[in-house]
């Protein structure tokens, strides 16, 4: 039943499948590391136990996530010699270490201190779990910077030569690792998981705010996370547009792809809001677009002159549909996360950031936001590389193994089973353990307990008057 598909297309949306199970953890992971580093911080510094009961609560749902994280992208790696054997075969003398560092410099780090800072508080101390937390945070940091490089790299390839048996081979490691893209995409990333994370811990204190469990607990977390949407989203605006231009630079096929510029605009391009793209037809079915603004966010001149897809040969053209709203997705998601942060900022200023209820309804229905613009985000960059791997030298119909159609497309079956069973199981518990923060501490009680009216010590009275009666 598989014969009549494309072995290549197949195997494309195989590792996009399991990339997207997998980068969802990662862009977790890495902000709560973070955010727990934070936590034990201020609990040090402070003394204040809610910091420590909110490290608490949040360690456990990072360890879970941090083990779906580290399992679903084992797989990946075993896709580059099943299904793109030759990409790896070509690419593997730059690839290769980069991605060994990743596992010695990262991975060791963050599998050798995360016992202890899972198990090990009453074990080693406070100031040593402290660093070791830290050394996890670190490690993940570590971990997305190798990661990028490589993504970085085939994106914008640099510094290397290709060798008589045509691979290609490092002349400059400072050139592999630091190429064009490399800053760009690491920030953009990075900034992309803290508000990933900040936007699930926000959704997790909205959502016990609006139940009334654990008040204190609940407007310190949700606090937290709304000082981070407003102090980052604005940030990432700022870093996102930058690392457009960087793209528009070395990368315009995917840049026209994303603004749906198929014709260019000798005079002023404008900016595409929203349309249908047409490639049969190469052009955007209604269109609503704001004249020649694409020119003045790309050029910063509303006259500038901008390339369209017609200066592209068709078959070197990316999947338009997808790059332009995949873009427009996660263009949408981060200005609803800068209004969210701007919100907050207000109701904080007027002393109702822990009463405003609609803005915490708001904000539990922006919990998966941060998932869905990463998904996007990544969407944009690797589709609209496409039909590169290695973008401007090695083609993406060049890079697969010799594989049969049915062999990738039963694998890819049993992925999807797989790891939607395994995945989802892990996923719905840790919804269930975000559910359940402990209730706030009672206060302390001055004089002893409290008796309820009616309830008398009987035994003490007893022993005062010297009787004692059974039943009374």
């Amino acid at each position: 039943m598989f014969e009549t598909l494309d072995a290549t297309l197949l195997a494309r949306f195989q590792f996009a499948f399991t990339v997207s199970f997998h980068i969802v953890f990662p862009a977790f992971s890495i902000g709560l590391a973070s955010y727990l580093a934070v936590l034990e911080g201020l609990w040090l510094w402070t003394k204040d136990e809610v910091y420590l009961a909110l490290f608490n609560f949040w360690k456990t749902i990072f360890a879970l996530a941090f083990g779906m994280g580290v399992v679903s992208g084992i797989v990946m790696s075993y896709q580059f010699g099943t299904n793109w054997s030759v990409f790896s075969d070509k690419a593997g003398p730059v690839i290769g270490p980069l991605m060994g560092y990743e596992v010695l410099t990262a991975f060791f780090l963050e599998a050798g201190f995360l016992g202890v800072m899972l198990f090990g508080l009453k074990r080693v101390g406070p100031k040593l779990h402290f660093f070791a937390t830290l050394m996890v945070a670190v490690g993940t940091l570590i971990s997305a910077t190798w990661i990028l490089a490589v993504n970085s790299w085939m994106q914008t390839p640099a510094g290397f030569a290709v060798n008589e048996v045509g691979q290609y081979v490092p002349t400059d490691w400072w050139a592999v690792i630091f190429n064009p893209s490399f800053p760009y995409r690491l920030v953009h990333m990075v900034l992309a998981a803290y508000l990933t994370t900040a936007f699930v811990v926000g959704a997790v204190g909205a959502y016990h705010l609006l139940r009334g469990d654990a008040p204190k607990r609940a407007k310190k977390m949700f606090s937290m996370a709304m000082w981070m949407a407003a102090i980052v989203a604005p940030i990432q605006i700022f870093a996102g547009d930058m690392h457009g231009l960087n793209t528009l630079e070395h990368q315009p096929a995917k840049v026209m792809a994303m603004e749906g510029h198929y014709q260019s605009h000798p005079d002023g391009a404008p900016l595409i809001l929203f349309g249908i793209p047409n490639s049969a037809e190469q052009r955007v079915d209604y269109a609503i677009e704001i004249p020649k603004l694409s020119s003045l966010i790309l050029k910063h001149d509303l006259n500038a002159p901008l390339a369209g897809l017609d200066t592209v040969p068709k078959e070197l053209h990316p999947p338009v549909g997808i790059v332009f709203w995949s873009f427009r997705i996660m263009v949408a998601i981060g200005f609803a996360m800068l209004g969210i942060g701007l919100w907050s900022l207000w109701c904080r200023w007027r002393g109702t950031l822990g009463e405003n209820r609609w803005l915490h309804r708001t904000a539990v229905l922006m919990g998966p936001a941060g998932f869905v613009a990463v998904l996007a985000g990544w969407v944009t960059t690797e589709v609209g590389r496409q039909p590169y791997t290695i973008y401007g030298h090695l083609l993406t119909a060049e890079s697969i193994s010799p594989v049969d159609a049915p062999a990738v497309a039963t694998s890819l079956v049993a992925f999807i089973v797989v790891y939607f069973l395994v995945f989802g199981a892990g996923t719905f518990y840790i919804l269930r353990l975000m559910g359940r923060l402990p209730r706030d501490p009672m206060p302390d009680l001055q004089g002893g307990p409290i008796r309820s009216a009616g309830i008398t010590p009987a035994p003490a009275v007893a022993s005062k008057s010297g009787s004692y009666h059974h039943g009374i």
